[in-house]
């Protein structure tokens, strides 16, 4: 059995407001010292697949920088192993992709050269753990075209997710595309199995078509319904995040914590790997307070920290106060900070006695779309000076270092 995966890793993220201004969303840091890729990735080697292409787009240099040549996992082989795939300009003068079915479209001579039974396609913006050999064993014994991996989600959260109406043997009879009104809460969590001769008919007929917008969910997930295909769904149990908002990314980091964590990251048996700088213990103060945290390799930590991630080289000076918060790569806290429901982004300084999250919530000035919680985002780069306060709800840009007084609950200093 011949297996080929392809992760799609061009996505722009824009939910995540600053923290994808100058990544894109696959390489946003994750959980101390992760990337949001390395999933999906893991989950392929841990499951034995070895020919992986992941196809990029959007500002992808921090992206193919983490990649490499796929050291960390374990694909640096000369046959097969990792292969990057950014657009290109091709006999019809299309580079962009134009859609998640246009991408693999434009990949059929990479797919070809391995001549697969199957093809799995991954979203490279999700955080879970799955072996995918379950999913392509549910995916023979059914003798599928594909198989959509599934779970339920609260009905009130099933408009942002493809719907999928089934039989009660888990054939797909309808599907539902975000919808308004969903018939169902079984969403499709963006993980595929197609039978690749399949799929390859599916791709060409749908790149002559002029009125399709080239997308899984809109084009060719319908047009296999319509064509009376074999389409089934694998339910999946265990963890899945979309970390596509402020809120599920704070959420989800949050959720690595405490004693029975959501997602152990330490599970032996199933290992996430990464591409990360090889640093020195964590250093904690004896008069430092740790409480229900997960702290990184190389931070240095003098001051009180409470149901937080800490990423790599931070430093947290005497007298500084963390809870509720997402702190990440070499980002420095002064003395006498305070911090509650933040995201401060990578290389970034709170200056000493700087208050940030305190007040009442209030709507966003600059975005409210985007930034509509509790949480404080402080971008990549930036510096706050000493004695500044933050409200609830407010967003400091990326490079920003002119701060110059406080800014009250929804503000910005984009």
């Amino acid at each position: 059995m011949n297996v080929v995966a392809l992760i799609l890793a061009g996505g722009q993220g824009t939910r995540l407001g600053a923290i994808t201004e100058y990544l894109a969303k696959p390489a946003v840091p994750y959980g101390g010292k992760y990337r949001i890729i390395d999933f999906a990735l893991s989950n392929c080697v841990n499951s034995g697949i070895y020919n992986v292409g992941v196809l990029t787009q959007y500002r992808p240099h921090i992206l193919n920088k983490h990649l490499g040549i796929g050291k960390p996992w374990d694909l640096d082989i000369k046959s097969g192993g990792l292969t990057i795939l950014p657009p290109y300009v091709s006999a019809k003068d299309q580079s962009w992709y134009q859609g998640t079915a246009d991408a693999i479209y434009q990949n059929i001579e990479y797919i070809d050269t391995y001549d697969p039974d199957f093809v799995v396609i991954l979203s490279g913006d999700h955080i879970y753990k799955m072996d995918y050999n379950e999913m392509i064993d549910f995916h023979i014994e059914r003798n599928a075209d594909v198989t959509i991996a599934c779970m339920e989600v609260p009905i009130n959260e099933a408009h942002r997710f493809g719907i999928m109406v089934t039989d009660s043997f888990n054939k797909v009879i309808e599907f539902q595309e975000k919808p308004k009104e969903p018939g169902g809460n079984l969403a499709s969590l963006g993980i595929y199995v197609y039978t690749w001769s399949i799929l390859r008919k599916l791709l060409i007929e749908d790149s002559k078509d002029i009125n399709s917008e080239h997308d899984f969910g809109k084009n060719i997930i319908p047009k296999m319904l319509e064509n009376k295909n074999n389409l089934v769904a694998f339910n999946y149990e265990g963890y899945w995040r979309d970390v596509g908002t402020l809120q599920s990314y704070w959420e989800s980091n949050l959720e690595l914590l405490g004693p029975m964590p959501l997602l152990n990251l330490h599970d032996k048996n199933w290992k996430i790997f990464t591409q990360s700088e090889e640093l020195p213990p964590a250093f904690i103060s004896k008069n430092a307070r740790l409480t229900g945290s997960l702290v990184s390799e190389g931070c240095e930590i003098y001051g009180e920290v409470k149901n937080s991630v800490i990423f790599q080289g931070v430093v947290i000076e005497e007298g500084a106060i963390v809870k509720d918060s997402v702190i990440m790569n070499n980002t420095i806290i002064r003395k006498g900070v305070y911090i509650e429901k933040a995201i401060i982004c990578e290389n970034s300084e709170i200056g000493e006695n700087v208050k940030i999250g305190i007040g009442e919530f209030k709507e966003n000035e600059y975005n409210s779309k985007v930034y509509n919680t509790d949480i404080t985002l402080v971008g990549f780069n930036t510096r706050v000076p000493a004695n500044i306060n933050l409200g609830k709800n407010v967003i400091i840009g990326n490079y920003i270092t002119n701060i110059s007084e406080d800014i009250p609950s929804g503000g910005y200093v984009i």
